[in-house]
């Protein structure tokens, strides 16, 4: 049985993971005959200094308030790394983790750890972490403590061991929740009110390879090392982050060597132009992201899944590789989530089938009686309204060829352009038929996410009944173990992609170029190349990337469990 209490609190998690070999390990990243490979960079192993240029200011690196992964592990570490988005992941601030019972769990910490400000890390601060999270505001970690899965209770067993108790069996903590939430410090933040994290302004204080030392919204950042790191010297002394909003003016100023790199991908028609660079490198990466048409499964006719498995159809999804992206990628035929992710079944399929989408269309009496094009439903045409960030070309793009594709079944589509704000506020809201956006390593290659944004209100949401979801996602929450966790999702990615309610574009492939000041880049599953293990030894990267050593002992073969209680539904799913 599920129990359901009024506000829902979790069990569970499925355990995920992504292998994309780290480049840096094998050198084999080639993108074109102009571009260099990883390991065959230009620059030496060290810097002084980098300047990289930021798209975007947000603030002092709260993690609570929404600042990116990447800036947030320059200074803060977790338990197990690099991600959940490998397929094993290795020792961090934890030695070894093992699972009791199919709800608790106990994990081993380094005692050679020091935060910034020269205090002890301990087992109290994993303790406090995990509590503060229970009670901060919901926001991108928080749901792997207080929802999918619950953990209940954190206590320290000894001098360098915590133990872990969820409400319900927890298989994927380890490789999810371990690897994803960072460790903040008691001493830090023991005196600010949970409910006031999101406006702490002070610079952070975490364990990581670098201190966040200056920050203001028109100078941006300064992160200079950490030379007591526990894994070794960073390699690069001093990190400038100034914020270029303007795209055009980012690459004009790496271009003429005012900056060392960008967060920024190159778009595709870049990419042959900086290849050719003499100043610069350029890389390739794979991307865990991936451009999508959102549709809002609240509104007629989009509340109808055959409707929105026969719009998913109707996408011509190689010409939308071919046009918007270049060719730079794979196309979409694998819908959700990203077929890189290791929990993703290899079986998903989204193909292009015009001919499937106007036989649904017709079966739902959706019919051009007046021989004008466009169908009509309830005798008026059937006309969606497509918003989209009018400041992005590529996506402007997409939107006119989702149009063209959806006209030649006879559904019409009126495109508004708008600037980012409101179209986020858009769809937070809900007030789109169909909007263009773009999701994210945590989306789309974390399993705990996914099931997540079917509770969040991304994909779907737990107050509107979808009979075969329920009974498959009932079935995968009394799962005991990773195996069985994978398995049941799998299912249930069939069935979303049976029903889509996003339509994913293409799978990128990333474009970077860097200048010659330094050749340390390394490439992290989801994270580009601007990251933390970009600014480690050699040596400490690989191992951390390498799945070489078994950190995490699970159990296996438990029965599933009888009686489990329901997630609650989170209204942010930090995507």
């Amino acid at each position: 049985m599920i129990n359901r209490p009024s506000r829902a609190r979790t069990g569970a998690g499925a355990a995920v993971v992504l292998a994309i070999a780290l480049s840096g390990c094998t050198g084999s990243t080639d993108s074109g005959s102009g571009a260099a490979t990883f390991g065959e960079l230009s620059g030496p192993a060290t810097a002084e200094q980098l300047t990289i240029a930021l798209d975007k200011d947000t603030g002092p690196i709260n993690l609570f308030a929404g600042a990116s992964d990447q800036l947030v592990e320059l200074v803060y570490d977790k338990l197990l790394a690099p991600s959940p988005y490998v397929d094993d992941p290795q020792p961090w601030l934890a030695t070894e983790v093992r699972q009791l019972d199919p709800d608790i769990w106990e994990a081993d910490l380094r005692t050679d750890v020091t935060w910034q400000d020269g205090e002890r890390f301990t087992p109290q601060d994993v303790v406090f972490s995990f509590q503060y999270m229970h009670n901060a505001p919901t926001g991108r970690y928080t749901h792997h403590v207080n929802d999918t899965p619950y953990v209940d209770r954190v206590v320290q067993v000894d001098d360098d061991t915590v133990r872990f108790e969820c409400r319900d069996a927890c298989p994927s903590l380890a490789r999810v929740t371990l690897a994803d939430l960072p460790i903040v410090a008691k001493h830090i933040w023991a005196d600010i009110d949970p409910a006031e994290a999101k406006t702490v302004q002070d610079l952070p204080i975490g364990t990581g390879p670098y201190q966040l030392t200056a920050y203001s919204p028109t100078e941006g950042y300064t992160l200079t090392a950490n030379e007591k790191y526990f894994a070794g010297k960073p390699t690069v002394d001093t990190i400038k982050m100034p914020v270029i909003t303007d795209q055009s003016a980012t690459f004009t100023a790496l271009q003429s060597g005012e900056i060392d790199a960008t967060t920024r991908t190159l778009s595709p028609e870049l990419v042959a132009q900086f290849e050719q660079s003499g100043n610069l490198d350029s890389l390739t990466t794979q991307a865990l992201s991936f451009p999508e048409i959102k549709m809002n499964f609240l509104r007629k006719p989009l509340d109808t899944p055959k409707f929105r498995r026969a719009l998913s159809d109707a996408v011509d999804k190689e010409q939308m590789l071919d046009v918007v992206a270049l060719g730079q990628g794979r196309t979409a035929t694998q819908g959700y989530p990203h077929p890189d992710a290791p929990f993703a079944n290899p079986g998903n399929s989204t193909p292009t089938d015009h001919t499937a989408a106007g036989t649904a269309f017709d079966e739902l009496g959706y019919t051009d009686t007046d021989r004008d094009g466009i169908r009509e439903i309830d005798g008026k045409p059937l006309v969606l309204r497509m918003y989209v960030d009018s400041g992005l070309p590529q996506d402007v793009r997409a939107a006119e060829l989702v149009a063209e594709d959806l006209g030649e079944v006879g559904i019409g589509v009126e495109i508004e352009g708008m600037d980012a704000a409101a179209l986020k506020e858009r769809s937070a809201q809900k007030t789109y038929d169909l909007l263009v956006g773009s999701i994210g390593a945590h989306g789309v290659a974390d399993p705990d996410q996914f099931i997540m944004s079917h509770r969040s209100g991304y994909l779907w949401a737990p107050d509107i009944a979808w009979d075969e979801w329920d009974k498959k996602y009932a079935e995968w929450l009394a799962q005991t173990t990773h195996e069985d966790r994978i398995r049941v999702m799998q299912e249930l990615q069939t069935i979303h992609n049976a029903a889509p309610t996003t339509v994913p574009l293409f799978y990128p492939e990333e474009h970077w170029a860097v200048s010659h000041t330094y050749g340390g880049w390394a490439e992290s599953p989801g994270s580009g190349i601007v990251h933390k293990w970009s600014f480690l030894p050699k040596d400490v990267v690989e191992a951390a990337h390498s799945s070489t050593v078994e950190a995490i002992t699970e159990l296996t073969g438990t029965p599933p469990a009888t009686d489990v209680t329901e997630p609650p539904a989170s209204e942010e799913h930090g995507h």
